[in-house]
């Protein structure tokens, strides 16, 4: 068995310190691809080496294979002043980015263009020269997009829609917010948290006009964070949906940059969520709204001159409409694409009808071009990668079968993410007409092979699950623990090598992990993503643990102690967690969660009403789901871990289940972690919190049961 303090292989660091200062190991990779429309240029942000949180924008010019970095933040901007504007820092959270520097950027249609924010200031590239210059612009700036002819950059600022003109430097906004709680082009909570979209505003083709979204604020309830380690700080106050309650109101306008403003109607009333909108050279805009229920949604046509939309198409199912992100669409020659979900299969449509085979889960669609459309799929869940489907019926799978992949492409240039079970993340650029070209990657190498002892189906869902066992080998039957997600939106059984890497450190301090992605977990189809709605949550993705858990015991006669069972997860894996000891403590006899959703009445409207409903309609089934009335059954060791600074699962989620802890006399342990939000950057908390998960499980897997 490893000590935790045992020292790595690079620069002498234990795995959790080396874990957390190259952020899981993807610190120094090339990440944000995108390859420009003549296959000659790879744009990509790369930090300078495994250790570097400041990302850097580099352009690869294929003919020659040499690469250029084309805007260095250190060159820009002074030292320390990139200091985040709190949209920035709140859109970075939506999206999970813990780096610095430059994290995101947008190109015009040539990518010829880049614009980014840097510490709350546009920066413009011009990636053919290799030059950068910072814009003399209103601050601070969020999310500046060139317009497709690469002659202007919009962006935000103070809620406003600005556009500058990069001919003239005249920078002007569009348009102004009219009341205090209203703020235009930016996304709001529900659509950057759960629907996949991060922009409020979309450049026409001609690069004449724009559609904005306008979102007011101010129906929706007032939440307040604070700070309970500097009481002086006053409480951040946030804008925060929780079921049952109102949503933002979310409108469209089209924008002229002439001063021309078209307000675009829909019936918002019964499609009040703006899931996504289309704008490209073929076709009118798209916009894709969605029901409260997210049972019935439409895609509309707008009609950007008059301000009127007309349905294209509807949607409806019994239980919800799943989005896929990059779709709906038009393809070049006017159909509409989109996806349907035919028995258990989710396909790749063309106007209704589906054109993917059954079996090849459709997961997002990536690119729409004159050659066909590259989209994400999966045949078993456990591999996945980019697809090219032809406008002649054709499909052709773009990356080996045995990884999880995606693909960026443009005039005959393919570039190649991903791994395997058995080879890290790599970067490839492909030609026909040059040898291919293996994009460097500064990120720190595992410090040890990682990979599942095996993986298999258990019990009779065939839920997917992984044992990982240590690998210098250990005396006697092991205690277990299990290490989930285990809900809607992610899954953790997959075949790459990085998603093994903790699970194997984990097993070498001692225990067998088992892994499992049960029901309402994506890839396996509709009908797995759907069984846990209409209340069955909680009883259907903890009944998948416990089989996952017992197939193991089968699997590994006499090597999993089943008597010493742990639990740990964070998020919904907290949630889990949580419930797998107070709601099976026969089976799980310590737990750590983590950020967890402990009453989903304080969780949002749209995540929350797709598999519970409203809490008004359905109070039964938030009670049958929530934690808080199990307390009294607490009898196993329970260690809650929150981020005070958390505005996605509030730390009121542990403290409301602390509390109803304390009055049933049930013991438990509550870390709370100030200033830390839902993701856990900090190079410290990452690695302690480790560090004392591991201390935890092994102290609690040693005492005696407790009996009352």
């Amino acid at each position: 068995m490893t000590d935790p303090s045992t020292p790595g292989t690079d620069g002498g660091l234990s795995f959790p310190r080396l874990s957390a200062r190259t952020q899981r190991f993807r610190l120094g990779a090339p990440r944000n691809l995108t390859v420009s429309p003549d296959g000659s240029r790879v744009v990509f942000v790369r930090s300078s080496g495994a250790y570097d949180r400041v990302g850097r924008l580099v352009v690869l010019d294929v003919g020659p294979g040499t690469e250029r970095v084309v805007v260095d933040p250190a060159a820009l901007l002074a030292a320390g002043e990139e200091d985040l504007p709190p949209e920035e820092r709140a859109r970075r959270e939506r999206l999970r980015e813990g780096a610095g520097g430059v994290t995101a950027y947008a190109v015009d249609r040539d990518c010829r263009t880049a614009a980014l924010a840097l510490g709350g200031r546009v920066v413009v590239a011009d990636l053919i020269a290799g030059t950068a210059r910072l814009l003399d612009t209103a601050t601070p700036a969020i999310d500046p997009r060139p317009s497709p002819d690469g002659r202007h950059v919009a962006y935000v600022a103070g809620g406003a829609l600005r556009v500058v003109s990069l001919e003239t430097g005249d920078d002007r906004a569009l348009v102004e917010p009219d009341a205090p709680d209203v703020t235009w082009g930016l996304a709001d909570f529900i659509a950057a948290e759960e629907m996949h979209r991060y922009r409020g505003y979309w450049w026409a083709p001609t690069g004449d006009r724009l559609l904005a979204a306008r979102v007011d604020e101010s129906p929706v309830q007032r939440w307040h964070i604070p700070d309970p380690a500097h009481p002086a700080k006053p409480a951040v106050e946030i804008a925060y949906p929780s079921a049952g309650t109102a949503n933002a109101e979310v409108r469209v306008a089209c924008l002229g940059l002439d001063g021309s403003r078209s307000d675009i109607a829909w019936d918002d009333q019964r499609f009040p969520y703006l899931a996504s909108v289309w704008w490209a050279s073929h076709g009118d805009p798209l916009l894709h709204v969605q029901s409260r229920d997210q049972k019935s949604a439409q895609v509309l046509a707008a009609d950007v001159v008059a301000g009127t939309t007309r349905v294209v198409r509807e949607d409806a199912d019994e239980q919800w409409l799943e989005l896929v992100p990059g779709v709906p669409a038009w393809l070049p020659d006017g159909r509409l694409l989109g996806t349907v979900d035919h028995g258990d299969t989710r396909r790749l449509a063309v106007d209704g009808a589906a054109v993917t085979p059954p079996g090849l889960q459709v997961e997002a669609v990536t690119a729409v071009d004159d050659d066909g459309v590259v989209f994400s799929g999966t045949q078993d869940a456990f591999a996945a990668g980019p697809w090219l489907w032809r406008y002649d019926g054709t499909l052709e799978r773009l990356s080996p079968a045995d990884g999880v992949f995606s693909a960026q492409r443009g005039g005959g240039t393919v570039v190649l993410t991903g791994s395997t079970l058995t080879a890290r993340t790599a970067t490839r650029v492909c030609r026909p007409d040059r040898p291919e070209q293996l994009l460097r990657s500064d990120a720190a190498a595992y410090p040890f092979p990682a990979a599942p002892d095996s993986v298999f189906p258990a019990g009779p869902r065939q839920v997917r699950t992984a044992v990982v066992l240590p690998r210098e080998g250990a005396p006697g039957p092991l205690p277990v623990l299990l290490d989930p997600y285990g809900g809607p939106g992610h899954r953790e059984v997959v075949a790459a090598q990085g998603a093994w890497v903790e699970p194997q450190w984990l097993a070498d301090q001692g225990f067998a992990v088992v892994v499992a992605d049960g029901r309402g977990t994506p890839g396996r189809g509709p009908r797995w993503e759907r069984a846990i709605s209409e209340g069955r949550w909680a009883e259907a993705v903890l009944e998948d643990q416990v089989d996952a858990l017992h197939a193991a015991a089968e699997r590994y006669p006499g090597q999993l102690d089943l008597s010493r069972v742990a639990i740990r997860g964070w998020s919904f894996g907290g949630y889990l967690a949580a419930l797998a000891v107070l709601r099976r403590p026969d089976v799980f006899h310590a737990a750590v969660a983590g950020a967890p959703v402990t009453d989903f009445a304080l969780y949002d409207t749209h995540y929350t009403e797709r598999y519970l409903g409203l809490p008004q309609e359905h109070p039964e089934r938030y009670a049958a789901n929530s934690l808080l009335d199990d307390a009294p059954r607490l009898r196993r060791p329970l260690l809650l871990i929150h981020g005070l600074a958390d505005d996605n699962v509030v730390s009121a989620h542990t403290l409301r289940l602390s509390t109803a802890l304390l009055a049933a006399g049930r013991p438990h342990t509550v870390l709370p972690l100030s200033g830390v939000s839902h993701m856990t950057p900090q190079e410290a908390v990452a690695e302690n919190l480790l560090l004392l998960q591991v201390e935890f499980l092994r102290e609690s897997l040693r005492r005696p049961p407790a009996t009352g």
